[in-house]
């Protein structure tokens, strides 16, 4: 399996991948105790990967149909005997089972593939718990972030990094060489004391979409009640006409537009807030804040959130002639143009605006679609560097600017127009407008090659007030050095 084909290794720990020391492991004999759906997905993964594999069950006979033909199932004790790495696919409760093969289980390498139902459910991790059980054995902590139709699939349709923990270092060089070798990215998280933080990531739910979530459905909420305002209240209050049948279709469909501009804004203001940082200080160095820093690792689910409101934005609007309602207001307008003996109601302008309005659209939501295909994980991975972010940035910028050219086409001149303004309440797509416009005009702002040309100088490495030493000719010819500072 090509390099450019697995993962990325989680940062900050280090990869297993390509290491010199870890040799080709196909071939030898592995041990798994258990008979549940892991331990049968984990038997047929090492067995098309080329092991020999010997299973340990309670029942040998009735569960031996359950795994491929290629694996040996049989008793737990003779299971532990023909192998020296195990796996342990039972759950923690079921480890005191185990401790009747306490001795012939001495020195063996046991790798605790278990999860908990709750994060930090128990004061100690399952594996370490499974260790102070066996202390005669080396414990590996490793697989449990791996669901079993990965392992039936194949690390072409899953996760494909292995995490991995032990307080032995050749016991999890012996386990990273198995996982390698049946096509998983191994990635060496430490000792055993961060096993409690690898058993709580499968029990995380979506921890890094939290905070995009809330944002959205918090600009969905006001954005909605504004248009509901306006759309709805507005018209029964003022004119005494019913207009709720709007709620379901329309005011969501001009709400998700707002949602989606804004959002896609906000992909992009925290590098303008970086940016200005960065000229303020002068420095590199200078941490953000924390607010802005998690601002800037929740960019991606941000985008995605976006591109999904643009999306329902379309699919909202392609419906929106399909309404019983707007069939009634269409032959409402037909018998009102005949009672007023019009024979023509085309208007030139309407019609231009219209025409460009939607075309602009389309565009803006391709180019929306391309930021979120190409920020997939196995998509990302067959970019260099400068491919994804020329289209993560240049693009993602074009595609903000394009959106605002689709709601300036949308607003036209009715920005103008005072019978827009309800209760007093300026048209919503000019309150979109405001973040997306101050990070167009930063964005221009920081092109200017003066501001240019800083911003990178202090993006290699320049430092406002820092003293470097130089050297000058002496009037004799030879030279002497002094300091000067680097922001002269």
């Amino acid at each position: 399996m090509s390099g450019g084909d697995m993962a990325k290794p989680l940062l900050g720990h280090r990869s297993m991948e390509g290491d010199p020391s870890i040799t080709p492991a196909a071939g030898r004999t592995i041990g798994v105790l258990g008979s549940g759906d892991f331990a049968r997905s984990l038997a047929i993964r090492l067995v098309c990967s080329g092991f020999k594999v010997v299973v340990g069950s309670r029942n040998p006979k009735r569960k031996a149909g359950l795994f491929p033909s290629a694996a040996e199932v049989t008793f737990q004790a003779d299971a532990v005997k023909k192998t020296d790495v195990i796996f342990v696919a039972v759950f923690r409760e079921h480890y005191s089972t185990l401790c009747d093969l306490a001795d012939v289980l001495v020195g063996k390498i046991l790798v605790d593939v278990s999860n908990n139902t709750e994060i930090n459910h128990h004061k100690e991790s399952n594996a370490e718990y499974l260790a102070s059980l066996f202390p005669a054995c080396t414990v590996v902590k490793g697989f449990n972030v791996i669901s079993a139709w990965t392992l039936q699939s194949g690390a072409r349709d899953g996760n494909k990094q292995v995490l991995i923990c032990s307080n032995n270092q050749e016991a999890k060089r012996t386990v990273g060489e198995i996982a390698q070798v049946m096509g998983f990215t191994p990635v060496d998280m430490g000792c055993m004391s961060s096993a409690s933080e690898i058993e709580n990531i499968p029990l995380r739910l979506l921890p890094a979409w939290k905070i995009p979530i809330f944002l959205a459905l918090g600009l969905f909420l006001c954005f909605f009640t504004y248009n509901l305002i306006r759309q709805v209240i507005h018209p029964y209050i003022r004119e005494q006409k019913n207009k709720l049948y709007k709620i379901p279709i329309e005011v969501v469909n001009t709400t998700l537009p707002c949602v989606a501009y804004v959002m896609l804004s906000l992909v992009y203001l925290p590098g303008v807030l970086a940016a200005c940082s960065q000229l303020y200080y002068g420095t590199k160095y200078r941490r953000f804040p924390d607010w802005l820093d998690q601002w800037l690792q929740h960019r991606k689910q941000i985008g995605l959130l976006s591109f999904f409101c643009a999306a329902l934005h379309a699919v909202y609007s392609l419906c929106l002639p399909m309404r019983r309602s707007h069939r009634y207001q269409l032959i409402e307008m037909a018998v009102k143009q005949a009672v007023e003996k019009k024979m023509n109601i085309w208007v030139e302008e309407e019609v231009w605006r219209m025409e460009i309005y939607i075309s602009v659209g389309i565009i803006a939501l391709g180019l929306l679609s391309l930021l979120a295909i190409t920020s997939l994980p196995s998509i990302a991975n067959s970019l260099n560097w400068r491919e994804f972010s020329f289209i993560q940035s240049t693009l993602g910028f074009i595609a903000l600017v394009i959106s605002t050219l689709h709601t300036l086409t949308y607003g036209w001149s009715r920005a103008f127009d005072e019978n827009q303004y309800k209760f007093y309440l300026p048209p919503t797509y000019t309150l979109t407008l405001l973040v997306p416009c101050t990070v167009i005009l930063a964005k221009v702002i920081f092109s200017l090659p003066c501001i240019q040309q800083r911003l990178l100088r202090i993006r290699r490495g320049w430092e406002k007030g820092r003293y470097v030493k130089f050297v000058l000719p002496s009037a004799t010819g030879e030279y002497s050095s002094g300091e000067t500072s680097s922001n002269v």
